[in-house]
């Protein structure tokens, strides 16, 4: 079995080659990646020179190149995991979001329509529902929850969902959407909430929390996520949506202040600042689906997880060390420095 991952230099799709490989030793992983910001290839490090795996230096919107590397591998599974993800950036810059999580999507699908595939898996988020009330904790986003977009971000990821549908109804493309809840994890990028925070504390530096901090997310262990994928892609039918959540839903407050007494630093470091454009208030998956049809269920509770995530980070400090020493850190500064 050939497995093309687009954005496996990122931080769920390099999770993700990680776990295919480890669990399947006779399948083939054809990883795909930009290496824009986001991408980098020490995530990859242990598995560079494994027979079973190759990589493509490629941007999933230029066709020609992807063309090329679907005749020369002739895959027969697709999963998208390449996508602009960060919201603030979408804000800063909406162009390159449509760019790669839109166009780039249909070039993928077009390939898949010439070429032929399997199975095409679109990984998408949570996000593309908008938000939930604070006050009715009873409510969760459901496979049949309408879309309804707050950034420029989870709009292209909606976008790209209903082309995904399209191709499948108009082209007969076998294909699936996934729509996850908040991962944390391994080789999470430090501009994200969990990494940036633990990084910060590890140099003591401020925890900027977006408005009072009462945001609630619900988190999912990378790992789990990539366990749901690997059983939709298998087992999950054709043109359907499949919601993967953890039911460890957390304010970003409560987040910050576990990762901060984890590490025994003070509360002190906390800095509220001035709140994102269009904020999401709760996001909250009802996984039953994916429950009920392939017995899937996360197996890391978010305290196991978050222990699990800070000792990496402890274990593997030269990974995100070189990250935050160099770009990123003008761009840091841009986005809190004057908050």
């Amino acid at each position: 079995m050939k497995i093309v991952v687009t954005g496996g230099a990122g931080f769920i799709g390099g999770n993700f080659v990680h776990y295919i490989l480890k669990k399947y030793n006779d399948y083939k992983i054809i990883c795909v990646d930009a290496l824009t910001y986001a991408g980098n290839m020490e995530t990859l490090a242990s598995v560079k020179d494994n027979s079973n795996f190759n990589f493509y230096k490629i941007d999933i919107a230029d066709r020609e190149a992807v063309y090329e590397m679907f005749e020369k591998e002739n895959p027969d599974i697709i999963v998208n995991f390449a996508a602009e993800s960060h919201v603030d950036r979408s804000i800063e810059n909406p162009e390159i979001f449509l760019k790669t999580n839109v166009i780039g999507t249909q070039v993928l699908l077009d390939a898949c329509r010439k070429y032929g595939i399997k199975r095409y898996h679109q990984v998408s988020t949570d996000e593309v529902y908008g938000d939930l009330p604070l006050d009715r904790p009873d409510l969760f986003f459901t496979e049949e929850t309408p879309l309804h977009t707050s950034s420029p971000y989870s709009a292209s990821k909606a976008s790209a969902d209903l082309l995904v549908g399209a191709y499948y109804r108009t082209f007969n493309v076998p294909s699936t959407i996934s729509r996850c809840s908040n991962n944390y994890g391994p080789y999470h990028f430090p501009e994200k909430l969990i990494p940036l925070m633990i990084a910060n504390v590890l140099n003591d530096k401020e925890l900027p929390v977006y408005g009072s901090g009462e945001n609630v997310r619900d988190w999912l262990y990378v790992e789990d996520h990539c366990s749901a994928i690997d059983l939709i892609i298998h087992n999950g039918k054709v043109g359907e949506v499949y919601n993967i959540g953890g039911h460890n839903e957390r304010t970003n407050l409560e987040v910050v202040k576990t990762i901060i007494h984890e590490l025994g630093k003070s509360e002190e470091l906390i800095k509220y600042v001035g709140d994102r454009k269009g904020h999401d208030m709760r996001y909250a998956i009802d996984p039953t689906k994916i429950h009920s049809e392939l017995g899937w269920l996360p197996t890391t509770t978010f305290d196991e997880g978050i222990k699990k995530t800070i000792k990496w980070y402890l274990d593997n400090k030269s990974w995100w060390e070189n990250i935050i020493s160099g770009e990123y850190a003008s761009y840091y500064e841009k986005m809190y420095g004057s908050r």
